[in-house]
């Protein structure tokens, strides 16, 4: 089937155009086979499918439409909209990152390294470092926006694009048709197991990357998969670079310190500062940093960028006024992110012994329920104090998710239940001492909240600079 007999591409009936070709293909919510009239009756002339069943006298109503039955069409949406949008990701070179945590960060730290490069991921598409944020929708969008993206990029000259990729978007051949590179696997700990089940089939997903990639695989030695992600990639013969900090690897980080005005570090004689802070940034660092040598972007270049490097909204974001209590803002939701970003705050109150960690996080709605506990007991053993409260509840009850949380905690003594995300934020900045540090963690960069029946605005660092006004 040749993209080039028709006038676009499309999975959503009410996008159809005349000339259109529509794969229908099976959400979460929706089943793309239910669309299927209405999308010959706005003037789809194909139609690609995978379910008979569905079909009930369709074909036979209309004779006119071509109807192509495939075994996946998530995969043909993806080799329609790559041929459609001209081959061009054929164009560009793609730096590729997964793994649980730190994504985010490594990708902007790879764009403002590398000249020429586009970013892709949780918060948008962005053009430069300083530009502004296109929303995408999700963090990998569905392949037919990221060929069309791309096809942009191309046609505005962009040598690279560095893009998030999530292990939904591998599992579901969003990505499909693309060719990456360089795979940057950053970890692999705890999540998305409503949509996974097991670890197992998380890390197959994650895994999938190394059968896409053309050139280069950076991993990380400290990591707990790092063996089977190494054994994984070579097996598409892919040249192996790793990172890491407690083990022997091709860029590893000594004499690390960390203060209120960032983290530094040395690397093949070369002394590395950032304004970021956190340990977890000094991996997020070494993969860019990586990502770049391969790029032959040189020493001087990388240690000029990195120390002037700002920090990613909402990633170890500090809030801060006047005498005010320090207040981190974190994207954190996975036991993994929130365990990390516990111990970067805890490394700047070193020679504190008077100041206390307070530790503020929920659980989103909807989501992987096993993790719920884990967090409890991960914020209770690290934090001075505990404050439990709601995230993005989504269809849940906020009380339920809380319950599910404090089975985690053996001693309340030190916990706070404060389901109202805003009255928490209010009650962790009036009960810290200038002396402490508050940790919000779970939604980071978002500006909004989801509930039952709504989404409202929330931005927790608003909040937080509303509570310390007040």
């Amino acid at each position: 089937m040749q993209a080039s007999k028709f006038s676009s591409v499309h999975y959503d009936s009410r996008l159809v155009e005349p000339g259109s070709v529509f794969v229908a293909i099976k959400g979460e919510k929706s089943d793309g086979h239910s669309f299927i009239e209405s999308a010959i009756n706005k003037g789809a002339k194909a139609i690609v499918y995978e379910d008979d069943a569905k079909l009930s006298d369709l074909k036979s109503k209309f004779t006119e439409i071509e109807f192509i039955k495939v075994n996946n069409a998530r995969e043909e949406l993806a080799r329609l909209s790559y041929e459609f949008f001209n081959r061009s990701a054929d164009q560009i070179s793609i730096i590729a990152v997964t793994g649980t945590n730190g994504k985010t960060t490594v990708t902007h730290l790879i764009q403002s390294l590398v000249d020429k490069t586009a970013l892709l991921g949780t918060m948008g598409l962005k053009l430069s470092p300083g530009a502004e944020y296109k929303d995408m929708d999700r963090t990998t969008p569905q392949s037919k926006e990221l060929f069309e993206t791309i096809d942009e990029l191309v046609k505005n000259n962009f040598a690279y694009l560095t893009m998030e990729v999530s292990s939904h978007a591998l599992d579901q051949y969003r990505v499909s048709g693309a060719k990456f590179k360089t795979a940057i696997v950053t970890n692999l700990t705890q999540d998305h197991l409503d949509y996974h089940l097991t670890m197992e089939n998380y890390f197959k997903a994650k895994a999938k990357i190394f059968s896409q990639t053309t050139d280069c695989a950076i991993l990380n030695v400290d990591d707990e998969y790092y063996s089977r992600f190494r054994a994984e990639a070579e097996k598409f013969k892919l040249k192996i670079v790793t990172i890491g900090i407690n083990q022997q690897a091709d860029f590893m980080a000594q004499n690390i310190s960390f203060s209120n005005a960032g983290l530094s570090y040395e690397l093949e004689g070369n002394k590395i500062t950032m304004k970021l802070n956190g340990m977890f940034n000094v991996y997020n660092s070494l993969f860019a940093i990586a990502a770049a040598r391969l790029e032959n972007i040189s020493w001087e270049h990388i240690n000029k960028v990195l120390a002037d490097t700002q920090v990613v909204a909402g990633r170890f974001e500090v809030v801060q006024e006047g005498n005010s209590p320090m207040c981190i803002v974190d994207y954190a939701h996975s036991p993994d992110g929130l365990m990390n970003v516990l111990k970067g705050a805890r490394a700047l109150m070193l020679g504190k012994s008077d100041s206390k960690l307070i530790c503020l996080f929920g659980c989103g709605g909807d989501r992987d329920m096993t993790k719920r506990p884990k967090m409890g007991r991960i914020a209770a053993e690290m934090a001075d104090k505990v404050i439990v409260t709601s995230d993005n509840p989504r269809s849940e009850e906020p009380e339920q998710i809380i319950a599910d949380i404090l089975t985690g905690i053996h001693d309340m003594s030190k916990v706070t239940v404060i389901a109202d995300r805003k009255a928490a934020i209010q009650a962790a900045v009036k009960t810290a001492s200038s002396k402490d540090l508050v940790v919000i963690a779970g939604k980071g960069h978002e500006d909004y909240q989801i509930l039952k029946d709504k989404t409202i605005h929330f931005d927790d660092r608003e909040e937080v600079r509303a509570a310390i006004k007040n």
